[in-house]
């Protein structure tokens, strides 16, 4: 029997030190034990450093892993003492083994850049890679917020299936961080004729729109009585209006994927472009496909 963990992706850089950090904090408001994870693969060495055998040279990568998991593993305890703290170092790319690891995990966490010698956890390669095939939450901490903070948690609302699970994630991180939540809808109608379109028709829609919003949040409100929820309708490109009020959130909550009874939210442009240029942590949520 497998226990549940907060698994944390590193790679010996700054930013994999700030998504233990955050790790930490989520282990420790979970109550579940935390995992340093490092993978490294391609073991091409360096002609001029002198390590002229593939095993010397694996060896010193094993060795700088090792390092790097104790180096992480030091931070975690600076953030939170009181959590377990597991390590690991698995051979190969980064994608496959935190994949195989969410199997088991609460929750995936890695920096927003990073790429050492080890391979690295680049955000433009692994995390959209995860985003699409891990079996659990994945959580890239980008921006300069502390792991706690005051901003809101802040969560894309597209019209899908997908919505639920992403809702049911912010809703708990709010409550779990006694935070208010923003529920952003963004619509356009790229079919409207600009005769038609009057400050009365334009109210209509967005009338509608909010309703249908209003509608997806009413079970969740009512499960989660202490979060207070913003309702947010905004006519614009989903990324855009998602990046404008993220701009002092603690969590920004992504679903995927996005286009369904409410226009836009695609995950692929819209997650590409949160991971990317978020002012804080993102979470991207997806349905466990063996779920």
């Amino acid at each position: 029997m497998h226990r549940a963990t907060v698994v944390v992706g590193i790679d010996g850089s700054e930013d994999a030190l700030r998504a233990v950090r955050w790790g930490a904090s989520e282990a420790e408001r979970s109550r579940i034990p935390l995992r340093l994870v490092i993978a490294f693969g391609l073991l091409v060495g360096d002609p001029h450093s002198g390590l002229h055998t593939e095993d010397r040279y694996r060896r010193a990568m094993l060795g700088r892993a090792h390092r790097y998991l104790a180096e992480a593993a030091v931070v975690a305890a600076q953030q939170e003492r009181r959590i377990e703290v597991e390590q690991q170092v698995l051979t190969g790319h980064p994608v496959p083994v935190l994949c195989d690891e969410s199997r088991h995990a609460r929750v995936v966490v890695i920096g927003d850049r990073g790429l050492g010698r080890v391979e690295g956890l680049l955000a433009g390669s692994v995390a959209v890679g995860l985003a699409a095939h891990a079996h659990c939450p994945v959580v890239v901490v980008r921006g300069e917020q502390p792991a706690t903070g005051s901003g809101p948690v802040v969560v894309g609302v597209a019209g899908a299936a997908s919505d639920e699970v992403a809702l049911a994630f912010a809703f708990d991180a709010a409550a779990a961080r006694h935070l208010p939540l923003v529920a952003v809808h963004a619509w356009s109608d790229p079919m409207a004729d600009p005769v038609t379109r009057t400050p009365s028709a334009m109210q209509e829609i967005e009338t509608i729109e909010g309703g249908r919003l209003a509608e997806r949040l009413s079970g969740w409100i009512l499960k989660y009585p202490d979060v207070a929820v913003e309702q947010v309708v905004i006519e614009g490109p989903a990324a855009q209006v998602l990046l404008a009020r993220a701009e002092h959130a603690q969590l920004l909550v992504v679903g995927c994927r996005g286009r369904g009874q409410f226009a836009g939210l695609l995950l692929g442009s819209v997650s590409h472009a949160v991971l990317h240029r978020a002012p804080c942590p993102v979470a991207v949520v997806r349905p466990d496909r063996d779920g």
